[in-house]
């Protein structure tokens, strides 16, 4: 069986493994390569050279370890992104131009984050400068449908990441509220429900975006039903039930998109928290007719509003009840903008925790909310201003790069779409960690110590250890 012992902090390792009954037969004398983030030494993403790997036995219950397994292998990585909302463009388009390509290859470029997955917002969303749609008030017939509004920031900015992503450009969009004449409550905002007589015309709807999007050169991969589907909001919202989401997807949706030649859209479900995920899938998909239109099961990490912590289990449950959908994280960032706390590495160990989890849990499709924010944490018609990866100050031109944008890309930057997760687990609370095989044979273990202490642990594969010391505070990759 292969081993892995890895230290306490979030460390990215990455292995070449070739072998079919033992990895080290293949892979003798091989040494790994580390990159760290240390808040102690504000070091980010820090070359830290070589680390060796040596015989190593039993280890003892005092050894800190991280142990992974090549045999074992689960989930492939559909790919890892951040959205690109209204706010996000906005704001990009009011930076110098030197600014905009510096973060287009901060994100999508050769040495950038190797993102290659982007969200939308079809209609606005919170993080709009007002509220809007693509249709006059009561065109029932969507004659009138237009995204002209996108065209001034939005598609330019999507189109300049697509170019830079090359062929791994995996783009899907969701809705936030469809028009206020299709609701119960007759508006964009504060939930209300989508009336049943325009359960068909909002169908519609989806593949008139698609269409525009497309004709633009924007291939479309997939789409959410409903962003948040349980939550009244302030801002744009509507409230559909399991059943009702699992009506519209069955008798509408989904018939609609296959007739138009969309059948190889991926539709995700849910697209709200891991509170509900487990009940939420359990009953739409329970209908077979109804599971046939969904790909997978999109969810937020925002639960914690009702709990003290994240919920993991709870997507573990879900994979194992349908092992046949991929589970997506659609969205999540750190809320309530302060712009004195922009160099907390605490947002970064935010990130860490829940992708480093959400993975080990059997997640294929993981991204951000806004790739990018101004200065206040939006712009955001509701005031609901919150963190981004990259802050970027629109008076001065100014771009600041938070703990969040460097502990992703410990992940990002060096798991690759289709890279399968290997089996590995930590012997140290304070240790979080997960591994992935690259398809070029790559060995990646991700680890990372958000405790106050150092950690010496060794990573520890098949009788085989490298002694690695994880700071306190810290995320490192370590590359075999």
């Amino acid at each position: 069986m292969k081993k892995l012992i890895v230290s306490c902090f979030l460390v990215g390792v990455v292995v070449s493994v070739n072998a079919q009954n033992s990895y080290w037969k293949k892979n003798a004398g091989k040494t790994g390569k580390v990159f760290l983030t240390n808040a102690a030494t504000n070091e980010k993403m820090a070359d830290k050279g070589m680390v060796k790997f040596e015989k190593f036995g039993q280890p003892k219950e005092t050894d800190a370890c991280i142990f992974v397994d090549p045999d074992f292998k689960y989930q492939k990585l559909i790919g890892i992104g951040g959205a690109i909302t209204d706010a996000s463009a906005e704001t990009f388009y009011k930076l110098p131009k030197n600014k905009q390509k510096e973060i287009i290859e901060a994100y999508y470029g050769k040495n950038g984050l190797g993102y290659t997955v982007v969200r939308t917002n079809m209609n606005s969303c919170d993080f709009s400068s007002d509220s809007y749609t693509y249709v006059k008030d009561n065109d029932t017939s969507l004659n009138s449908f237009s995204v002209a509004h996108d065209e001034k920031y939005k598609i330019p900015m999507i189109k300049e990441a697509q170019k830079a992503i090359g062929n791994n450009f995996t783009f899907y969009f969701s809705p936030w509220s469809p028009p206020a004449w299709m609701k119960s409550n007759k508006s964009l905002l504060k939930g209300g429900r989508l009336e049943n007589s325009f359960y068909q015309t909002w169908a519609d709807y989806y593949v008139k975006f698609i269409k525009e999007y497309e004709k633009r050169g924007i291939n479309i991969w997939g789409l959410t039903i409903q962003n948040e589907p349980m939550a009244t909001q302030s801002w744009e919202s509507c409230i559909y039930t399991a059943d009702e989401e699992g009506d519209f997807l069955r008798n509408n949706l989904g018939p609609t998109l296959w007739k138009n030649g969309y059948k190889d859209k991926k539709v995700m479900i849910w697209d709200h928290n891991r509170d509900l995920i487990y009940q939420r899938a359990t009953t739409t998909l329970s209908d077979p007719e109804t599971s046939k239109y969904a790909s997978g099961i999109g969810y937020h990490w925002y639960e914690t509003w009702n709990n003290k912590t994240q919920l993991f289990d709870n997507l573990l449950e879900t994979q194992r009840a349908f092992p046949d959908k991929f589970l997506a994280f659609t969205e999540g960032c750190k809320e309530q903008f302060d712009r004195s706390k922009i160099y907390d590495v605490s947002l970064g160990e935010l990130y860490g925790k829940n992708m480093i989890n959400d993975f080990n849990k059997g997640t294929a499709l993981w991204t951000d909310w806004n790739v990018l924010l101004d200065e206040t944490g939006g712009p955001n018609h509701v005031g609901n201003f919150c963190f981004a990866p990259i802050i970027a100050d629109t008076k001065t031109g100014e771009v600041y790069y938070t703990y969040e944008y460097y502990y992703v890309g410990h992940v990002s930057k060096y798991i690759k779409p289709n890279a399968q997760r290997i089996g590995s687990s930590s012997n140290r609370a304070a240790l979080t960690s997960t591994t992935f095989m690259n398809e070029n044979g790559q060995l990646v273990t991700v680890i990372m110590n958000d405790s106050d202490n150092n950690i010496d642990a060794n990573l520890w594969i098949e009788g085989m250890a490298a002694k690695l010391t994880a700071p306190a505070h810290s995320i490192q990759t370590v590359i075999l």
